[in-house]
Formats: C-alpha cells, structure tokens, sequence
C-alpha cells in the first residue's frame, strides 16, 4: 500500500503528464469526433443515394409496363457492396461509391474563399461520393483497357451541407456549400442529373487512323475486342473534358 506522500507524487506527476500532452490530446480528440461526425453524415447520404435509386428502378418497372417500352430497355440496380451501388440502363453503367476518408479541400480550391468556411475551418472537411461512368459491354465482356468516367463527385461535410463538382448541369446546379443541404429531394436531383448525363454522353466511333493498327498478340489474345480500348468520345476532343470543372 502506498504510504501518502508517494500517492502525492504520483498524482502531481500525473497531473504534470496531462498537462504536457493536454493541447496533443484535446487536438486527436477534437479532429477523432470531427472526422467520425463527417464519415457518419456521408454514410447516411450514400444510404439515401441507394434508397433513391431502388425507388428509381422500381418506379421504372411501372412506367415500362405502362408504356410499352422495349424489353431491353432495362433499369437496374445492384448492390456492389457496403460501399458501392451500380445502376444499369441503355447500355450504361453508373456506380456510386462512397470513400471511406474524410478528406480537405485545397487551400487553393474556390470554397476555402467563401465566407462559409473562413467563419469554421472545420466545414472544409467532407467525405466523398463519386459517381463513375462505363460502358455495361465493359464490364459484361471484361473488357480491362475500356475507359470509365468520373461524372461527378459529392462532398459532405459535418453540417450536412455538400458542394458538387462534376460535368455540365450536374457540378452546375448544385453548388452554393453555404446553404446546400444534403436532404433527399437534393439527393433525387443529383441523382436524375447523374443518370440524365450518362444517358446523353454517347459513344463515338474514334478515327480510323487510330485503331487502324492491331498487334497479333490482340488478335491471338481472346477477342480483338477485349484488347482494343473503348471509351465514350474516345480520339475526340470533346468540351466537357477539357473545361474546367465548376
């Protein structure tokens, strides 16, 4: 048993050591529940991205019957994992994917100059929803040299508010991260953005003095078309590409 001047010694060296590690340890407990708070708030968006589109296929299936469509004409949703979810239509696949960091804009980016985030640094943390364009026939045939397309990429941050960047309407109507708030009509029009733009980014055939060589290990290889790359406006300049993104 520890006489009463040794128990003194140990709570004033005790209370020393807090103090010298006091500023460390307030820092990895503020930026811990920070970061937690972001992914959970992300988490809970990316849920409702899935609720949407289950809603979105299922709503489909009435509009088909309904109006005759072709029966090849399919909207289809997949779960991939906890993490990603995939919509199918028209030859088009769109997976949602949610990172699991939480990341910070540039000090460089447009948002850091808002007065959003100069009143709390802390809004500049988000977490990530990107959403990627292929070509079903891509992943059908296992075709590894085809060209996927990031469309557009959400950021969460801790008040629930999100700041989209992306290709035309979809990194142009939603970007005002002050008042923005991640709720699930936004979510719908995000998503009817992202699809509506798959949808009208067609695949152009690409110059005929790019693909007019093909090596025999193409040909000798499976299919010549699973080593030949393909990519919607593949060998085109093509605006979206080139603008910046807004």
């Amino acid at each position: 048993m520890a006489t009463p001047m040794l128990a003194m010694t140990i709570r004033n060296k005790k209370t020393i050591m807090n103090e010298n590690y006091k500023e460390l340890f307030q820092d990895l407990c503020e930026k811990g529940h920070l970061k937690d708070t972001i992914f959970q708030n992300s988490l809970q968006a990316f849920n409702n991205f899935k609720q949407v589109a289950r809603e979105m296929v299922e709503a489909y299936k009435d509009f088909k019957i309904e109006n005759g469509c072709h029966p090849k004409a399919i909207f289809e949703y997949y779960d991939r994992n906890d993490y990603e979810f995939e919509l199918r239509f028209a030859g088009d696949i769109l997976i949602v994917a949610l990172h699991t960091n939480v990341f910070e804009f540039s000090r460089y980016h447009e948002v850091m100059k808002t007065s959003y985030i100069k009143e709390d640094k802390d809004r500049s943390y988000c977490g990530l929803i990107q959403f990627y364009n292929f070509l079903a026939d891509s992943i059908k045939y296992n075709r590894e040299n085809d060209l996927g397309y990031l469309v557009g990429r959400i950021f969460v941050n801790k008040d629930m508010h999100y700041f989209v960047e992306g290709k035309k309407e979809i990194g142009l109507l939603y970007n005002n991260f002050n008042s923005a708030e991640m709720n699930m009509e936004a979510i719908t029009n995000i998503l009817k953005s992202a699809i509506s733009y798959c949808v009208h980014f067609d695949l152009l055939t690409p110059p005929f003095d790019e693909v007019k060589q093909v090596s025999v290990s193409a040909m000798q290889m499976n299919s010549m078309n699973l080593r030949i790359t393909t990519g919607k406006r593949l060998g085109f300049r093509f605006q979206g590409d080139h603008d910046e993104i807004k």
